[in-house]
């Protein structure tokens, strides 16, 4: 009996399945997003831990003597007639925030899977590993067309709730286009509606190829980090980075084909510095706004890549 072929289907290529994302699951407790251990390298030996979790309200009691005057409870003080304070507790259960962008400069690879499925895959073995660790997970999958929103919810349940929303957003269909929308617009649309709807403690994960972003981005990114963890995952592919030794290359879209040549070095110099630039300009951005900030390209192993990133296995081990 012939053995079963292993080679990835398209599913695993240029779209994603639930299943896929369902499967993920089996993997996640390898990646122990335990809030108060995950560390993050910025360039070089700089690190810093998470902030730890948002506080939430508890009850009004009356005001004594030391209690901070900014906690008073204006409401129940007037209703009352007598000085009340508020009380806060710490929540039970951190949300964790997905932001995933399916713009269409997502759907490329020129090796691996198109950087729209590696992004897929990585919001699922977060979500899984978030949901393990009993926090709510909620986000927003965003195209140039279709914004989802999902506030955070607690279970299982909250978790495939968001897989299935991914695997269906119209992202995927081909023949999903339009032009006239600004794709830098579209991921700031989706910023802002994130940062209206994230808690102060929220878990932010943040996956995209960061194209076309632009000063307004980097505003609402400073405003999310005041009072949220952010950690930036920046998905790019092999040609992003580098064009490939002098000669003819064609590339197609499935519609239509395009050749490049690639003799002239100069170009080539020019074309990877552009993508160092971008890149640079990136964790820059991370470093003051104290963002943590993660590569991963769709030519590498997606678990070990993010396991690696967040420190949560030993650097000699890959």
């Amino acid at each position: 009996m012939a053995e079963k072929s292993q080679t990835p289907i398209a599913d695993d290529i240029i779209r994603i399945k639930l299943d896929s994302l369902i499967k993920l699951n089996q993997q996640a407790n390898q990646l122990p997003l335990k809030s108060r251990s995950i560390y993050s390298q910025l360039n070089g030996n700089y690190t810093s831990a998470f902030k730890g979790r948002g506080m939430e309200f508890d009850e009004a009691r009356p005001y004594q003597p030391g209690d901070d005057i900014r906690s008073i409870d204006w409401r129940v003080t007037a209703r009352t007639g007598k000085a009340h304070t508020k009380l806060y507790r710490e929540e039970r259960e951190r949300p964790v925030l997905i932001w995933l962008d399916l713009r269409k400069p997502m759907f490329f690879a020129s090796q691996g899977m198109f950087k729209s499925v590696l992004a897929a895959k990585a919001a699922a073995l977060l979500a899984w590993s978030s949901s393990q660790h009993s926090d709510r997970i909620g986000g927003l999958v965003f195209s140039e067309q279709q914004h989802t929103e999902l506030r955070p919810q607690r279970g299982k349940a909250a978790t495939l709730h968001l897989l299935k929303r991914i695997s269906e957003h119209s992202a995927w269909q081909t023949n999903n286009t339009n032009k006239k929308i600004i794709e830098s617009q579209s991921a700031n649309q989706a910023l802002n509606r994130l940062r209206r709807v994230s808690k102060p403690g929220s878990l932010i994960f943040l996956i995209s190829d960061f194209r076309n972003i632009d000063d307004s981005t980097e505003s609402i990114l400073a405003k999310m980090a005041k009072h949220n963890d952010i950690v930036m995952i920046f998905i790019s592919d092999p040609l992003e980075q580098q064009l490939p030794p002098a000669g003819y290359y064609k590339l197609t879209d499935g519609v239509q084909e395009l050749t490049i040549n690639t003799a002239q070095k100069n170009s080539r110099e020019k074309y990877q510095q552009r993508f160092t630039d971008h890149q640079e300009y990136l964790k820059a951005c991370c470093k003051k706004y104290g963002i943590f900030f993660i590569s991963i390209s769709t030519h590498q192993p997606l678990l070990e890549s993010l396991q690696y990133s967040l420190n949560l296995r030993n650097k000699h081990s890959r």
